[in-house]
């Protein structure tokens, strides 16, 4: 018995140190989801704006950091739900995807995320070196901008190498700027696109960073302009951007293994680098839940058989349990992100300075200006 305590003790010291800052994580995420749940409902008396939980999240983070500070025997929780807990709300999104989900609009679509993914990615690259910004920091500004908001930045963080100070500001451009496109884009997407909501959905799903803004831009659309099919539109659009993290991903870990081996004057690590090594655990298993989500609606004939009646036995079992790991998804997600929010020093982020703000919103706002122009290109020659 002793033997087996003195086995267990190691284990138990762990969750020790791991439970406080893990349970400020927690706390702060429920509250930022409750938040954002009673703005949503027009809570004392304030107007019903759709706003994303992630943005409460790190706001909230934000603000006890710099106000109540973070203890130190914190900080071993917060790094875990940083990464570990934050990687499987990351690989639990695929359970969102399907193989076919985006083949009814994406001829339409995907010229204009590829564009929307390029301009980010070469503007990114091109502003960071005009205004001097860390190269680590661009490309995150960059990624986040380009596929999938807060949630590209972080898993891109680690894989090249990015300081935590640059991953908080980058996380906070996307919010910023973020949030601003999702309140002030369907004005613009009413103006350009009133008669044809399938585009205007589609310029919202490319030009918005975050998937939570995107749906919350488009839903602001649909109640405005009475257009349901705008919000399906922007829908497959966006998914058609969180796709490419599966590619990005791989081929920066390879670009910056690579830097690495050059600047250390010797190739050898990259010819003994594995696929493990190189492809994170968790990119793969976000592919992996790709496959389950396309296998399994499949299987249970969900989705249009179920539209017209022919849903399998099991289909009401099955989507309950897409349902279980979207919600746990959410949630990783929220309180990996309140723990981003709670690693953001401002004092950090004036050391960084201006120059990488203004690129965040150059960046975003070229990407805006692209979306809009392809779509319109989209709109007036199919």
């Amino acid at each position: 018995m002793r033997a087996l305590l003195r086995a267990l003790s190691p284990g138990w010291t762990s969750l020790r140190q791991l439970a406080p800052g893990v349970a400020i994580a927690i706390v702060l995420a429920v509250l930022a989801k409750i938040m954002a749940e009673g703005v949503a409902h027009g809570a004392v008396g304030l107007p019903k704006i759709p706003l994303s939980p992630v943005m409460y999240a790190v706001l909230l983070g934000m603000l006890w950091r710099n106000t109540l500070g973070v203890p130190a025997w914190t900080t071993e929780g917060l790094n875990w739900a940083m990464h570990r807990l934050l990687r499987t709300g990351i690989a639990l999104v695929g359970l969102r995807l399907t193989l076919s989900g985006a083949t009814a609009i994406a001829a339409t679509a995907l010229p204009v995320a590829l564009g929307c993914l390029a301009t980010a990615l070469i503007a990114g690259t091109l502003i960071a070196r005009l205004l001097h910004v860390p190269k680590r920091l661009g490309i995150l500004l960059a990624i986040g901008t380009a596929v999938c908001g807060c949630t590209a930045v972080v898993a891109m963080s680690p894989v090249i190498r990015a300081r935590h100070a640059e991953t908080a500001f980058a996380v906070t451009c996307v919010v910023l700027f973020g949030c601003t496109a999702m309140l002030f884009y369907p004005w613009v997407a009413g103006h350009f696109f009133a008669a044809s909501p399938v585009h205007a959905g589609i310029f919202l799903g490319t030009a918005i960073h975050d998937t939570s803004q995107v749906i919350g831009s488009a839903l602001i659309y649909s109640q405005q302009a009475g257009a349901p099919d705008a919000l399906a539109a922007a829908s497959v659009a966006k998914l058609l951007r969180n796709l490419s993290i599966a590619i990005l991903i791989p081929v920066a870990a390879w670009l910056t293994q690579r830097e690495e081996a050059s600047a250390a004057g010797d190739a050898a690590p990259l010819e003994r680098t594995s696929v493990a090594k190189l492809v994170p655990f968790f990119v793969l298993a976000f592919i992996f839940f790709i496959f389950v989500r396309t296998a399994g609606d499949s299987v249970f004939h969900v989705g249009a058989a179920a539209a017209s009646g022919g849903a399998g036995a099991g289909a009401p079992m099955w989507q309950a349990v897409m349902g279980a790991g979207q919600t746990a998804s959410d949630l990783f997600l929220i309180c990996g992100m309140t723990a981003v929010g709670l690693s953001v020093s401002f004092t950090d982020m004036w050391r960084i300075g201006w120059r990488p703000l203004a690129a965040g919103f150059a960046i975003a706002t070229l990407v805006g200006v692209c979306s809009l122009l392809l779509t319109l290109a989209m709109l007036h020659f199919t």
